[in-house]
């Protein structure tokens, strides 16, 4: 498959995906598809990783429930199941050895948020794209 070929079936071909995200203190790595606190790895399952990936992406804002399940679980319809709040509860789980379980907030409209300042990532960038 050549260039011209690859930006006609993706034509956001050129849009480049970090290979880090920073969620508060929580460093995401799209590689090993785990975050880490420091050098400890968290032990993400690939649910779990995209669920703290997508709340990371726009950290602070709410994203809803069905948003999530479009986001993250690629599904378009309400299913009669509680995954999004067990894969929330098991991120937490995961997040609390660190005193981290915060940083994943339930917003009281319903949804969640990622509760934390952008990290050191988001700085490192601000300072070269203003530099």
């Amino acid at each position: 498959m050549n260039s011209i070929t690859a930006n006609a079936l993706f034509p956001d071909g050129d849009t480049l995906i970090p290979r880090f995200r920073e969620a508060g203190d929580v460093t995401l790595d799209l590689f090993h598809r785990d975050g880490r606190v420091e050098d400890r790895w968290l032990g993400l399952h690939p649910r779990e990783f995209e669920l703290l990936w997508r709340l990371a992406e726009q950290p602070g804002e709410r994203l809803t429930r069905r948003q999530l399940l479009a986001d993250v679980w690629r599904i378009t319809f309400e299913p009669e199941t509680n995954s999004v709040a067990v894969h929330v509860a098991r991120v937490r789980a995961k997040l609390e050895p660190f005193g981290l379980a915060r940083i994943l907030a339930t917003h009281p409209e319903g949804g969640y948020f990622l509760d934390a300042p952008p990290g050191p990532g988001h700085f490192r960038l601000a300072r070269a794209v203003g530099a």
